[in-house]
C-alpha cells in the first residue's frame, strides 16, 4: 500500500473532509486533494504534523509496517 492510499484510509476512518485535514497542514482542500491524487508531493513536515495528528508512525504512514 502506498502512503496516498494510507493517507487517505486514515482521513476517510475518522469520517474526515479533506479540508478539515488540510487545516492541519495550512494547506487547501485543493492542495490537500493533489497530495492525496498524486499531483503533489507530501513535504516530510506535513507528513509529521499528519502522523502526529493521527497518532501513527511515519514507517506505518508510508507503508513500511502494518
Amino acid at each position: 500500500m502506498n502512503y496516498r492510499t494510507r493517507m487517505r484510509n486514515l482521513r476517510e476512518d475518522r469520517d474526515l473532509t479533506q479540508k478539515e485535514v488540510g487545516k492541519i497542514i495550512n494547506k487547501s482542500q485543493q492542495g490537500y486533494s493533489h497530495i492525496e491524487d498524486g499531483r503533489a508531493e507530501l513535504k516530510i513536515d506535513d507528513l509529521i504534523k499528519l502522523c502526529r495528528f493521527y497518532g501513527v508512525s511515519a514507517d506505518y504512514f508510508i507503508g513500511l509496517r502494518d
